[in-house]
């Protein structure tokens, strides 16, 4: 094959650093990876280029040769290196009477390979000859966990299936929505040995008929009914983990608050921590009145 910029392969610049280069290559690696792609032979052809590439731009070592000889790598230090071999052969030829010399066995040794580019095999090894074969790490995975406020009221284990595989995983209690987590080796298969991968799991947080979260503390608006805020009393108000008693003052006014300590979301990797419950009252009028409580209401507006 022809001559490749792996930075171009990548879609950055020549100025580009580990970090930038570390990115690119995961977000095309992802894209036209082999599993994602089982039929699409330029998706893998690429797939092998954007590796070619990785292996040489994310060594400073190889970086530096393929800054260095670039697109004229067949004038660099190999080629270098075999023109002055051949000249001291000729040499000790000429010295012993022999005949010839030259280059006509230069470039015939195992320079060949259908997955790597010329300029890969001839200066970092190749692929089924006497040059070592590369190793890949295996593709990073994403994986997206939906749950509700209650899966995640306390940690609890539970059996996901990614890429065809089975992993069981503990879920801490109080993981925020659209947090992400890494579960390290659990990826893609490394190549020619390479590393495994690792495995991104996003969790999505359904909202809840019920309650509003802000970070650990939950929000609810409970109604109240006119003669229990007037007089006080007495009512049961839901919380994420069951029902508790709440007690109303006298006189409550419409839209106050009440906090539950203690009573909202755990918080996250803070054992026995817990956020609060806020409670709204919604005062409801009552309605459908008989003449009786009508006029009660207004002995009451009189007095």
């Amino acid at each position: 094959m022809a001559f490749i910029d792996y930075y171009q392969t990548l879609g950055v610049a020549k100025t580009a650093t580990e970090k930038d280069i570390k990115a690119a290559y995961r977000k095309l690696a992802r894209k036209y990876h082999p599993d994602l792609n089982p039929n699409d032979t330029e998706a893998h052809k690429k797939f092998q280029q954007l590796n070619e590439a990785n292996e040489v731009l994310s060594d400073p070592a190889k970086r530096k040769k393929f800054d260095q000889y670039g697109e004229n790598w067949q004038h660099g230090e190999e080629y270098e290196r075999a023109q002055q071999q051949a000249r001291q052969q000729q040499s000790r030829q000429q010295g012993y009477g022999g005949q010839g010399g030259g280059f006509e066995n230069f470039g015939a040794g195992n320079f060949g390979g259908d997955d790597f580019s010329d300029f890969f095999q001839s200066m970092f090894g190749q692929k089924g000859g006497g040059g070592r074969q590369a190793k890949y790490r295996g593709q990073d995975l994403n994986a997206e966990l939906q749950l509700n406020l209650t899966d995640i009221s306390e940690s609890r284990k539970q059996t996901i299936t990614v890429n065809g595989k089975q992993l069981r995983l503990t879920i801490p209690a109080g993981i925020e929505n659209g947090q992400t987590i890494k579960i390290a080796g659990q990826g893609g298969p490394g190549t020619n040995g390479g590393p495994a991968g690792d495995l991104y799991i996003k969790f999505s947080i359904a909202d809840d008929p019920r309650f509003k979260r802000k970070g650990s503390d939950l929000y609810n608006t409970i109604k109240l009914d006119l003669y229990t805020a007037v007089l006080g009393g007495e009512i049961t108000a839901d919380t994420l983990t069951g029902k508790v008693k709440v007690k109303v003052k006298s006189e409550t006014q419409n839209g106050a608050k009440v906090k539950l300590k203690g009573k909202g979301m755990p918080v996250y990797k803070k054992d026995g921590e817990f956020g609060d419950l806020y409670l709204t009252y919604d005062i409801q009028m009552p309605t459908n009145l008989t003449a009786q409580q009508k006029q009660l209401f207004e002995e009451l507006a009189k007095s």
